[in-house]
């Protein structure tokens, strides 16, 4: 359905998809199936759209923009797509912004050039986005942040499965949250754990993070082989873990508190607080194969397995 009012030139529509009053389509656009544009929205060429997207009124998809299927686009959402722009001046090339599958843009907000909104990602309204957003993650703010992640927060309040008075078992498969024995002293406190006993292996290496700014992420990535533990020493920070079907967020406090990430468990550690010091014991040495760093990746590996 095209609106008469409206001025479409591009025969690249697929069928049941709606076009509302005074929206402009330059000829050189490709838009799917089941697509709702609503009224004055402006679509150049160089854009792909795809199947069962929402586009609500007031957005103007400019050349080198491409929206894959299921995404929702909220009302008078800017994108843009030079990062010097000048009048009259153009670039050979505009940068390329691509909205992945299922995303959501709140009403109001900006999108940089050049960036990649991952799959399920939502962006709250009048967030103002100025970097990749990573799959499921939830951000907000100016520039914008991660606060959260998709389906993570309403399992963090769950009920833990206790294994022993000691471990919790997370609803994330093989994932479980660990407190240790924590010693008061006038001296000083201690904390300890034995490797191949309260932690499930015998660590080849470990690193720190640490100094990282707050809207700063780690991690989002599994691994292959590789087995994790991470104790925040200091401060605080939460771990989002994901076997490709639950999902499930922790926050690291305390010292004698660890998360046990085994191999196949897509790890990302945000929201650091200012003093947060992350010791993560791995069961290998570095292996840059055995690395999974991309997300759609890891849940078609996820899924055989």
């Amino acid at each position: 359905m095209i609106h008469e009012t409206s001025d479409v030139q591009s025969y690249k529509i697929g069928q049941n998809t709606s076009v509302w009053q005074y929206v402009v389509i330059l000829p050189n656009a490709v838009i799917g199936t089941n697509t709702n544009i609503c009224s004055h929205c402006l679509i150049e060429n160089n854009v792909t759209i795809g199947s069962n997207v929402t586009i609500k009124s007031g957005v103007q998809v400019w050349d080198g923009i491409t929206i894959e299927d299921n995404v929702f686009i909220g009302p008078n959402v800017t994108f843009t797509n030079d990062k010097q722009p000048r009048s009259k001046q153009y670039p050979d090339e505009f940068l390329k912004t691509v909205i992945k599958k299922g995303a959501t843009i709140g009403a109001n907000a900006t999108i940089l050039p050049g960036i990649t909104i991952n799959e399920n990602a939502m962006i709250a309204a009048g967030a103002v986005v100025t970097r990749n957003v990573p799959e499921n993650a939830v951000v907000m703010g100016n520039p914008a942040k991660i606060t959260a992640y998709v389906d993570s927060e309403s399992k963090k309040s769950s009920t833990p499965k206790l294994i022993n008075k000691e471990t919790e078992k997370s609803v994330v498969k093989g994932v479980t949250l660990h407190y240790f024995p924590l010693i008061h002293d006038l001296r000083g406190n201690l904390s300890v754990g034995e490797f191949n006993k309260e932690i499930p292996f015998k660590p080849e290496r470990y690193f720190t993070v640490f100094g990282v700014p707050s809207k700063e992420v780690r991690g989002e990535h599994a691994h292959k082989q590789c087995q994790q533990f991470l104790v925040c020493l200091s401060g605080s920070c939460n771990v989002l873990v994901d076997d490709g079907k639950n999902r499930e967020e922790y926050i690291l406090d305390a010292p004698n508190k660890g998360i046990y990430l085994p191999a196949m468990i897509w790890g990302v550690q945000y929201k650091y607080s200012e003093d947060a010091v992350l010791l993560v014991f791995a069961s290998d040495y570095y292996d840059a194969a055995d690395y999974i760093r991309d997300y759609s990746d890891f849940k078609n590996l996820s899924a055989i397995k």
